[in-house]
């Protein structure tokens, strides 16, 4: 499957439109994105019972003050709890998709269950596509797990899938070893997991990885720009932006 032409068309609010007062993944966010024609990039864990949560990290304290896993709590505790401060509620996948309903497109990242980019990836890739099989509109899942992305593939073939990608520098993934950085850095999996696109951080967007599927015609997304310079930069090769922090026109 394609990814569909919006993608490329309108900028991509990274976690919604948020900002002061307005916590990223939040449906005050996500409102923010649709009300000003964004398209919106989400990220999803997994609660205890299997509810598929929008939510960026694997625990609690960063965004909610509270301890613990996400994945150690079920969606009736999850509930109780505010995002950075806020009174926003920590949405769920299902309340996401109500909300947006076809309005923009939709790019959502199933955040690595494995924390280590193995195969032991678990059922939320099923949980999303059961969520997916009704939803009518621009939508696309991605990962940086190739083993999730191939995962969601073979439960929801009709949905669109990319690979989120970087260069996989030891620094910044210490949990890897230095043969599985390189061959995640090179985009190798790409093939093989049915990915139709790639969403890449700007910072390494001249990967000869990223030249070789942009030649092939595949679509390249990145992220996270945050002003205008950057987008001018990373437009030299990305086909369209996950932003934040600012306003980028739109066509």
């Amino acid at each position: 499957m394609r990814l569909a032409p919006d993608f490329l068309r309108l900028p991509i609010a990274h976690r919604g439109l948020h900002g002061p007062g307005v916590p990223e993944n939040s449906m005050a966010a996500f409102r923010a994105a649709i009300a000003a024609g964004y398209g919106i990039e989400c990220d999803i864990q997994r609660a205890s019972d299997g509810t598929a949560l929008v939510f960026h990290d694997d625990d609690l304290p960063r965004l909610t003050g509270a301890e613990g896993l996400v994945s150690a709590l079920g969606i009736d505790a999850l509930s109780q709890l505010r995002i950075m401060g806020s009174a926003e509620p920590i949405p769920t996948l299902a309340e996401l998709l109500d909300e947006v309903a076809g309005r923009v497109p939709l790019l959502i990242e199933i955040k690595d269950q494995s924390l280590r980019i193995s195969a032991e990836v678990g059922d939320l890739q099923a949980e999303v596509a059961r969520l997916l099989s009704g939803y009518d509109g621009p939508v696309a899942v991605m990962s940086f797990n190739p083993h999730a992305v191939a995962a969601f593939h073979a439960a929801a073939p009709g949905v669109t899938v990319g690979l989120t990608t970087c260069g996989y520098e030891a620094w910044d993934w210490p949990m890897l070893d230095e043969a599985t950085r390189a061959h995640l850095a090179a985009i190798a999996d790409f093939d093989r997991v049915g990915a139709s696109f790639i969403s890449h951080d700007r910072t390494d967007l001249d990967n000869p990885a990223v030249a070789a599927l942009k030649a092939r015609g595949v679509p390249v997304l990145c992220w996270t720009v945050c002003s205008p310079k950057e987008e001018a930069i990373a437009r030299r090769v990305a086909d369209n932006i996950t932003f934040e922090h600012y306003l980028p026109a739109k066509p």
